[in-house]
């Protein structure tokens, strides 16, 4: 995949690829450490363990789809957020 706003990888960490992987020109670095973290819900691959999330077997971040998956992911929180806003006033 061609390097672009959506997809980086950085073969120069010396952690990569951070998880295993069958083809590491697809791995994306974009998000290295990724923003639904806090999210009870983030549709990702993870262990809860006492509150704390254990993502090492997720691999959405490091998706060539990735990046769309995560901002699609935000959008709708924030759609979500905006209509429960309104719904108040």
């Amino acid at each position: 995949m061609e390097n672009s706003y959506r997809f980086y990888r950085n073969t120069a960490c010396k952690y990569f690829p951070c998880h295993k992987v069958k083809n590491e020109e697809d791995f994306n670095c974009m998000f290295c450490y990724c923003p639904l973290y806090f999210l009870e819900d983030c549709g990702g691959n993870h262990k809860d363990y006492n509150g704390i999330k254990d993502c090492s077997n997720c691999l959405i971040p490091h998706s060539p789809n990735g990046y769309d998956y995560i901002n699609n992911k935000i959008m709708a929180i924030n759609r979500e957020k905006m209509k429960n806003s309104d719904s108040c006033k």
